[in-house]
């Protein structure tokens, strides 16, 4: 079951860094969350997993598949995939590569998907919410259907006006707020 204290005690513990950081933007930022170290920690997989797996039941019927941008994001789906499928759960996985690859299927999208399957793009971190829109682009482009992302946290950035600008609601299982962090 998802345990949201465990989640944001994990965070705080593991993935939260206060300092001077230049951010993947260019922007400044007085802290910076690496979730990765969250995401490939034993009980931060599971905690997220569980959370992520909370949502996408509340919203109705499950999805095909979850996936995202890799690297990020295949932590997130593997992690995802392996609860579900221990809970005898039909959903699937996929990653979606930086760019196609220049040989064999030529894929951006891999994994076992179809055109025309409703996805839900899976994110760390949300802050402009660039890299899950080029995700978002990727898997339409493939003939996806997409119009939620999941995140494990908000930096309350833009990304969730972003998402809102192309269709696509945001759901995140933390702000930066849960940490007594305000916007910047």
């Amino acid at each position: 079951m998802y345990d949201r204290d465990e989640l944001i005690r994990l965070i705080q513990s593991e993935s939260l860094r206060r300092g001077d950081f230049t951010l993947a933007s260019g922007k400044k930022a007085s802290f910076y969350l690496d979730c990765r170290t969250l995401t490939l920690h034993p009980k931060g997989a599971n905690v997220v997993a569980e959370g992520m797996l909370e949502v996408l039941q509340s919203l109705g019927d499950l999805p095909a598949a979850v996936g995202g941008m890799a690297i990020g994001a295949d932590p997130i789906t593997a992690s995802i995939v392996t609860i579900a499928g221990q809970r005898d759960l039909p959903l699937k996985g996929f990653m979606v590569r930086k760019e196609a690859k220049g040989h064999g299927t030529g894929k951006q999208v891999e994994g076992p998907v179809q055109p025309g399957q409703r996805v839900v793009i899976v994110e760390d971190v949300i802050t402009s919410g660039g890299s899950a829109i080029k995700a978002v682009d990727a898997v339409r482009e493939y003939g996806l259907v997409v119009d939620h992302v999941i995140a494990i946290i908000d930096r309350l950035a833009g990304g969730r006006e972003a998402f809102a600008a192309k269709g696509i609601e945001l759901t995140t299982l933390t702000t930066i707020r849960d940490f007594g962090i305000e916007p910047e």
